[in-house]
């Protein structure tokens, strides 16, 4: 729930948190998820000089020279202020530490009243309710992507007396100044998206006490536990760097949404209700409630990765995607907030539970969870909507997917969200009704499984047999005119028709044979890893960078989702070499170095 980190780069939903080539810093919050933000804190000094005007004029430099960051802390120092700032966090509490400079005064400013990374925090309200404590509550402006808004509500608890609480009516900004008895200050943040009450908990449950250092020392035994439970050895340490990162990143990104109680904010009906999770034996609830980005593309990497070292983790988040279906009616494919944000396409969810259910991770319910899922498979279901299509069902196609066996580029109906490209559209929906075909077979729907699995033979449909290559066509079932495979998107998510031709991740046999057989399938796939080698194996840096000219024709893009299985598909085309080869070149290439332009290369999309 707490992600407690400062933030230099403070508007946008993509490149703003935390950046390190930046040298100021504008606050310090407690949340940074998928589509959310808010209580941004900064602790200052106040004087003659600054006082009128430190509501607007509150941010600081710092530099990396006095910084120290390792998984459960981060330190640095305000340059302005000559204040040594310290945090580490639980679950749901963010702990504070500052060192105040002797003869200054000390206060702590909370910026309620902003834009914060995706969103804008407002109608923020901070109360002191006695001598060391104080409660209050801001408002996330719904997003185009979370289209309600979400109040977060906050306690905090300092071991210092509060001297006086001010507000600037102008900013909404509130100044906390505190006494002069201490210049080692510690605060605890806790927060709820149910109640001020539910935050108190969580600061009761959490972290009764002030030991900052234990609560450092907890959060590296934790992440060691974590991340020891796969043990590399051999290479050099560059590299166990480079796979232990990769290994964090993998468990990063989605937040717990729900109290410690287990009370938890329901966005999904037309009102807004605290929901409450099931609770076990000892009042604890049975899994956590989540905010996450998409599942789209997650078959590469989670769901494998989670499902052999982390079941436990991918348990929580099937037992939790299922409560979203009993609060609002369809497995959600990214929520926020407690609501659906429709992120993306298809039902990308399926995959997942399929794959949990498959390893014997999820073993109860299973028949509700069938259900679940292929209500998403069916009109009226999620992969009937476009990519953020919140009031409508037309976008993802799929009754032309259903009636014609493809998705139509464009779609007849009309523009009604994202990502509405008919090829890609196909080959999605295809693969996820596989993954439900089998789910089917195990729970012995015959039928079920006979229709899906012909349902999932649908990418053959958008297979261009003289070209040789995956093509969108219209309504009428005319090839799209001028197609050209290396031009970006066009009928394709996120990718072109090179990139994506190969994601037949159920079919590769099939999908070798209508190219003329394995070995011309081979052929086609080697030279445009050859070609893709010369600029890389990625579309530039980062995601933006995709439709620059001098990336956009790039025909394996591992700065992407559509081609991470890519290199791997020799295998099941005879040629492991091939695979061993050209996977080695990617990771040598794309993601050997430990920055962001050599370490992760584009949407690396929450691990």
């Amino acid at each position: 729930m707490v992600n407690l980190s400062p933030d230099t780069q403070i508007g946008g939903a993509w490149g703003s948190g935390y950046r390190f080539k930046t040298d100021t810093i504008k606050g310090f919050s407690h949340i940074h998820a998928w589509q959310m933000s808010g209580v941004s804190v900064m602790p200052v000094t106040v004087s003659e000089e600054n006082k009128s005007n430190i509501f607007k004029d509150f941010y600081s430099k710092f530099s990396h020279n006095k910084e120290k960051i390792t998984p459960g802390f981060h330190s640095l120092e305000l340059e302005r202020y000559q204040i040594e700032t310290k945090l580490t966090s639980t679950k749901r509490v963010g702990l504070h530490q500052y060192n105040f400079p002797e003869n200054k005064k000390a206060a702590i400013l909370f910026n309620l009243n902003t834009i914060l990374g995706p969103c804008e925090n407002s109608n923020g309200v901070l109360e002191q309710n006695n001598k060391n404590e104080l409660s209050g509550h801001l408002v996330m402006e719904p997003t185009h992507r979370r289209p309600k808004p979400l109040t977060v509500y906050f306690k905090v608890k300092l071991n210092t007396e509060i001297d006086a609480l001010e507000k600037d009516e102008e900013t909404g900004n509130y100044l906390v100044s505190l006494k002069e008895d201490k210049k080692s200050v510690l605060m605890k943040v806790g927060i709820s998206y149910t109640s001020v009450e539910n935050a108190n908990l969580n600061i009761n449950e959490e972290l009764p006490n002030w030991g900052f250092n234990q609560i450092v020392n907890d959060s590296k035994e934790e992440w060691n536990a974590l991340l020891g439970r796969i043990d590399v050895k051999g290479n050099t340490e560059q590299a166990q760097r480079r796979f232990y990162t990769d290994l964090w990143h993998a468990l990063q990104g989605r937040r717990i949404i729900n109290d410690i109680n287990g009370a938890y904010p329901d966005n999904t009906g037309a009102t807004f209700r605290m929901g409450q999770l099931p609770l076990d034996e000892n009042g604890k609830p049975e899994f956590n409630h989540f905010n996450s980005d998409s599942f789209w593309g997650a078959q590469w990497t989670i769901n494998t990765l989670w499902g052999i070292a982390y079941p436990e983790i991918m348990a929580d988040f099937a037992h939790s995607l299922m409560q979203y279906y009993k609060d609002g009616g369809l497995v959600p494919r990214g929520p926020s907030g407690g609501n659906y944000t429709y992120v993306m396409t298809g039902a990308s969810s399926t995959p997942f539970m399929v794959s949990a259910i498959q390893k014997g991770i999820i073993t109860e319910d299973l028949e509700g969870i069938y259900q679940a899922l292929k209500k998403n498979h069916m009109l009226n279901g999620i992969m009937g909507k476009a990519g953020y299509e919140h009031d409508t069902n037309l976008g993802g196609g799929l009754k032309y997917y259903i009636e014609n066996g493809y998705v139509p580029y464009p779609i007849p109906d009309g523009n009604f969200g994202g990502h509405q490209d008919g090829a890609s559209m196909t080959m999605e929906y295809a693969y996820q009704d596989w993954t439900l075909a089998q789910l089917a077979k195990k729970l012995n729907h015959n039928d079920d499984y006979n229709y899906f699995i012909k349902r999932s033979n649908n990418y053959k449909n958008v297979f261009d047999a003289e070209s040789t290559w995956m093509r969108p066509k219209n309504l009428a079932g005319v090839w799209k005119e001028d197609f050209d495979p290396y031009q970006a998107e066009n009928g394709f998510i996120e990718s072109n028709g090179a990139q994506s031709t190969w994601f037949v991740p159920h079919d590769l046999e099939g999908l070798a044979t209508l190219m003329g057989g394995n070995d011309k399938a081979v052929e086609k796939l080697n030279q445009q890893f050859k070609t893709a080698q010369e600029i890389g194996f990625t579309a530039g840096n980062s995601h933006s960078q995709e439709l620059h000219p001098e990336y956009s024709r790039i025909p394996v893009n591992y700065g992407n989702q559509p081609s991470m299985q890519t290199a791997f598909v020799f295998n099941k085309l005879g040629r492991n070499d091939l695979t061993q080869y050209w996977s080695r070149a990617v990771v040598d290439k794309a993601f050997s170095g430990l920055d962001p332009t050599t370490g992760y290369n584009g949407d690396e999309d929450q691990g």
